[in-house]
């Protein structure tokens, strides 16, 4: 059997890190003020994000039949944006980190950083 070495990008090691706590992780994004919160919900993972009135959330519910994904955004209380996906297979646990992950740097990269 060969090992195969992983290489993880910084944030997603602190993602995986922060799942392994109690609750909820908060994570306070430098310079942009986004907070972020993550919690795991059975084999999945749910983060919530949120800017003042804006709030970003997903969740990512994975079963041993599928996956589920679910993307909203909000400000106040209109919802910009509801959308789901289901993937017919259940995501394995760094493919939740990954998705968690590239929805976070996506909002990141979609919100004008306050300075």
């Amino acid at each position: 059997m060969r090992a195969t070495l992983l290489r993880i990008p910084p944030l997603l090691l602190l993602l995986s890190l922060g799942s392994l706590l109690c609750g909820p992780s908060q994570l306070l994004a430098a310079g942009d003020e986004l907070e972020i919160a993550i919690s795991k919900k059975g084999l999945g993972k749910e983060v919530l994000i949120t800017q003042g009135v804006r709030e970003w959330f997903m969740l990512v519910e994975v079963t041993p039949e599928n996956t589920v994904i679910v993307r909203q955004e909000k400000e106040r209380d209109q919802y910009l944006v509801d959308e789901s996906e289901t993937h017919d297979r259940p995501l394995a646990p760094i493919e939740v980190d990954s998705a968690i992950n590239d929805y976070i740097n996506s909002v990141k990269a979609r919100v004008p950083s306050k300075k």
